[in-house]
């Protein structure tokens, strides 16, 4: 495939070639910001009942302080892609940092409820640009041979942020205060911000281009809808025919975007990257995949405390093992690319990851703790092999004009196999609770058996990968199979 991103002869076009230093800084700079997002995911959980009593309101109503931010990633991410190409990489990037931290900041100076949710969509709009425009930047950033490393460090931040959350938001809250589980961006995001000013390169701007607002109001609603129903399947706050009313809403919104998006002159999600093998396996065949793996994170410690008798900071301890397992597999991955390609590792991965999460169900109150420990370290590899592959394939082929859009639309997916792992969990461990009985870690088997099912339901989209797909990132080259045509 011929790209304009690739470099051009007697000079080098990508600014990682011209400046080898920036192979480490621009993905430190860019893995700042998914940390920061993606801890702000979770590390609010903990400190749910001290913030409720402080600004005098429920637990219960603490849930909308989650949801907020969530619901407010899934309403900006498809179009962050246009804002890029609009006003430039680097622009929107250091603009989403300063957002975000200052919706931090103001977070932790809340004096009531409702300051605290208007912050929280604050951070949330910041987060939605961060992450998709970050990834941009990353894939601009290095050709095409060394993608599975600027990926790597996207994916990184990723599979860590949720796992340290809890832990790290538990510690703030029960030694300094609360408010510190917001405060603690702050150095964070202005490093981030004048790191992003001093070495990533901007991008050419299009003043030409048109917002496509229709567009967005059908997918970025229909987004928010279906994020929002998905939460409340797992853990209702409404009755369930209002569930079933939003996420049909969600449906008739997102089906009229596909068929709005078939005439629009520019669709502010680009629906033709799909017809990419690589980005369609990857995101929709890989999508399906990390639902599996992404219950795992929910269901453990739940498993551990109410199944177990363990005390938090045990669980914390033994679930915080697979953050540094995905460290382990970065030097690996690459070699494992070219040896294998793309085919071979999702669907192994796929078929391990179901094997090690039904493992899980094996597990009672005996089981020593260093056991436990390193079975999550397993597992911790697996997800991250999975994950990384999976995000790797989806932009390994994608035209240059196309990636702003195809971040925006990967993020857009990867969001809601993140929501749907946990409420599907939740839901599983509802169902096997419907007779009113306990927790009990029988229960907690029977969910981790059914979790175990759903990677596989990707293994016939990565049968259909070729042996070529992705050649130019991995490197792999098969005996016998047959170069990709021009």
């Amino acid at each position: 495939m011929t790209s304009t991103d690739e470099a051009s002869e007697g000079s080098p076009t990508f600014v990682t070639e011209r400046d080898p230093r920036l192979r480490y800084i621009i993905p430190a700079v860019v893995a700042v910001g998914f940390l920061m997002e993606q801890l702000d995911s979770t590390i609010i959980i903990t400190a749910v009942p001290d913030i409720a009593k402080s600004l005098a309101t429920t637990p219960v109503r603490m849930n909308l302080a989650v949801t907020t931010y969530i619901l407010t990633l899934a309403m900006f991410i498809p179009v962050s892609g246009w804002f890029a190409d609009r006003f430039g990489a680097r622009r929107i990037f250091t603009l989403s940092l300063f957002l975000f931290t200052l919706g931090s900041i103001l977070c932790g100076m809340a004096t009531s409820f409702p300051m605290l949710i208007a912050t929280r969509a604050l951070q949330g709009f910041g987060g939605a640009m961060m992450t998709p425009v970050g990834r941009l930047i990353l894939i601009r950033s290095f050709p095409r041979s060394q993608l599975v490393t600027a990926m790597t460090y996207m994916t990184l931040p990723a599979i860590i942020g949720p796992v340290i959350g809890p832990v790290l938001g538990g510690f703030l809250t029960t030694y300094l205060s609360w408010r510190w589980i917001f405060w603690v961006n702050l150095p964070f995001g202005i490093i981030g911000m004048v790191a992003a000013l001093r070495y990533v390169e901007d991008t050419d701007r299009d003043s030409s281009l048109k917002f496509d607002f229709p567009g967005f109001v059908m997918v970025g609603l229909g987004c928010v809808l279906l994020q929002y129903g998905i939460e409340n399947v797992g853990r209702p706050t409404i009755p369930v025919p209002a569930i079933a009313a939003v996420l049909i809403a969600a449906f008739l919104l997102l089906a009229g975007f596909v068929q709005y998006a078939k005439t629009a002159e520019s669709p502010a999600v680009d629906l033709t990257l799909f017809r990419l093998r690589t980005f369609r396996v990857g995101t929709l065949a890989g999508g399906i995949c990390r639902v599996g793996l992404n219950g795992v994170p929910f269901l453990l410690p739940l498993m551990l405390q109410v199944g177990f008798g363990l005390s938090p900071i045990i669980s914390g301890t033994l679930t915080f093992v697979s953050a540094l397992s995905a460290l382990a597999v970065r030097p690996v991955s690459a070699r494992l690319l070219r040896l294998y390609g793309f085919d071979r590792v999702l669907t192994w991965s796929a078929v391990f990851g179901s094997a090690i999460v039904a493992g899980f169900a094996l597990m009672g109150p005996d089981t020593p703790r260093w056991f436990i420990m390193a079975y999550v370290f397993v597992f911790g590899i697996a997800r991250a092999a999975q994950f990384m592959t999976s995000n790797t394939l989806s932009y390994s082929d994608t035209p240059a004009a196309q990636l702003s859009r195809a971040t925006s639309l990967g993020g857009v997916l990867q969001q809601l196999s993140v929501s749907f792992g946990i409420s599907i969990a939740a839901m599983l461990l509802g169902l096997v609770t419907l007779d009113g009985s306990q927790l009990t870690p029988e229960k907690f088997h029977l969910a981790f058996l059914l979790m175990a099912i759903i990677p596989l339901l990707g293994l016939p989209g990565f049968l259909r990968l070729r042996p070529e797909d992705g050649r130019q990132v991995s490197g792999h080259v098969r005996r016998g199979a047959e170069a990709p045509g021009e």
